[in-house]
C-alpha cells in the first residue's frame, strides 16, 4: 500500500509505538513518519506507507504549529510531566505581564535542546544518555541553537497555567521555549500539555489520504500521453534538461498516468531524486 496522511498521536505513547499500531491497523509492513513527537506530546504526525515514505525528505516542515500549556513552578528534568522533581509555589502574575513576555519571544530565539530529547549525541539519542545519568556529556555536547518564532498567541492564564499557540520553524523545541518563558517571568516551569496542530500546513483530518502531487512544493510538468518520455523517465535514462525546459538547481515533479518522478537539473544533466513513485 502506498499512502501518505496525517494521523493524530495520543498522549503518553512513543511515535514508534503509535506507528506500529497504524501498521497493524492498515496491514502494512513498510511505514514511517516525519517529525517525531515526544511520548508526552500528542497531535499531528505525518505518516507514509510503501514507496510514499520516500517523500518525507521533500515535504515542507515549517511552520509547525503547537498548542501548549505551561505550568509555572513545575521542576522537571524533561521540562514536562514525565520527569517531575517538584512543584514549587509561584505568586500570581498580572495577565498583562504574561502577554507582554509571550510577545517578547517573537523572532529568533536562542536555546539549548532539552536533555530528554531525540537529539543525537555521538550516535546516541540524548534521552538515552539522560536516563543513564550522563549529564556531563550532555552538558558538553548539547549546543545552543536558534529557533524562529513566527507567531505566539496568548490563549489563557489560570494561575499557575499559561496556555498559548505558537508557530515555529523546524527544529524548535516547545519545552525549551516554555522554560525560557517561565525564566523571564521570574520562576521555573514545564509543560503540562503539548499538541502539534499542524506541520508544514498539514493537519489531522481523520487520516484521509493525501495527494502527493498537491502537497509537494515543486513545479509540475504534465507528461501524460507522452509515451516516449514515459519510457525514458521510467527507465531512469539521462537526457538534457532543455528537453523539458527546466531550470538549474530547481526540483520538478514529472507526472504520468500511473506514476510520477522528482527530478532536478545540475550541470546540464537531469538528476533523478525519486523515480517511479506510484499514483494511487
Amino acid at each position: 500500500m502506498d499512502r501518505i496522511f496525517v494521523a493524530k498521536k495520543p498522549l503518553f505513547i512513543t511515535s514508534n509505538s503509535f506507528l506500529s499500531k497504524l501498521k497493524r491497523k492498515y496491514g502494512v509492513k513498510k511505514a514511517g513518519f516525519s517529525g517525531i513527537l515526544d511520548p508526552f506530546a500528542c497531535g499531528a504526525l505525518i505518516v507514509a506507507f510503501g514507496q510514499y515514505t520516500k517523500l518525507f525528505h521533500f515535504l515542507e516542515k515549517s511552520p509547525k504549529v503547537y498548542k501548549a500549556t505551561l505550568w509555572l513552578g513545575l521542576e522537571s528534568d524533561s521540562l514536562d510531566l514525565e520527569n517531575v522533581r517538584s512543584v514549587q509555589e509561584v505568586a500570581p502574575l498580572e495577565p498583562g505581564k504574561v502577554k507582554e513576555v509571550l510577545q517578547s519571544f517573537l523572532g529568533a530565539v536562542r536555546f539549548t535542546p532539552p536533555n530528554f530529547s531525540a537529539k543525537k549525541i555521538n550516535g546516541k539519542k540524548a534521552y538515552v544518555l539522560a536516563r543513564n545519568g550522563a549529564v556531563e556529556e550532555l552538558y558538553k555536547e548539547l549546543k545552543e541553537q536558534t529557533m524562529q518564532i513566527f507567531s505566539l498567541e496568548f490563549l489563557n492564564y489560570a494561575h499557575p497555567f499559561i496556555s498559548f499557540r505558537v508557530s515555529v520553524s523546524e527544529g524548535a523545541y516547545i519545552r525549551s521555549l516554555g522554560a525560557l518563558i517561565a525564566k523571564k517571568l521570574g520562576c521555573i516551569g514545564g509543560l503540562s500539555f503539548l499538541e502539534r496542530e499542524s506541520e508544514g500546513g498539514l493537519r489531522f483530518e481523520g487520516e484521509k489520504m493525501l495527494n502527493p502531487l498537491e502537497i509537494l512544493p515543486f513545479c509540475k510538468i504534465d507528461l501524460r500521453g507522452n509515451s516516449k518520455m514515459r519510457t525514458c523517465i521510467r527507465d531512469g535514462k539521462k537526457f538534457h534538461p532543455k528537453i523539458l525546459k527546466i531550470s538549474e538547481n530547481t526540483k520538478y515533479i514529472v507526472q504520468f498516468e500511473d506514476f510520477f518522478s522528482i527530478i532536478s537539473s545540475n550541470n546540464e544533466k537531469v538528476q533523478y531524486l525519486a523515480n517511479r513513485i506510484p499514483l494511487c
